[in-house]
């Protein structure tokens, strides 16, 4: 089987990570959250189910998962990691004006 032949793949079923719906893998987007989804080794994907996929926006994510990590993604409440997100970004929006 060639390397693109994803038949057994296309019977699974993913979660997507923006709406939470369960679709098949093959009504999938994959989503590699560095955003080099074209190197496969070692990694496993995320997924946007199509209309997902199409919302996002494709802005660069460089810096954006050490950003992430800083404003405690994951390890606070909700409300804390926005409040962290926001000071963050406010403070990297101002950096990158200042000669």
């Amino acid at each position: 089987m060639g390397r693109w032949n994803t038949t057994d793949a296309d019977d699974d079923s993913v979660v997507c990570i923006a709406c939470g719906d369960t679709v098949s893998r093959s009504a999938a987007r994959e989503y590699d959250k560095y955003g080099d989804r074209w190197n496969r080794d070692g990694k496993r994907f995320e997924y946007l189910c199509k209309p997902c996929d199409k919302e996002r926006c494709n802005h660069s994510r460089d810096g954006l998962e050490s950003l992430l990590v800083e404003a405690e993604a994951g390890k606070t409440d909700e409300k804390t990691f926005l409040r962290n997100f926001a000071e963050l970004v406010e403070e990297d929006a101002g950096a990158e004006s200042r000669p």
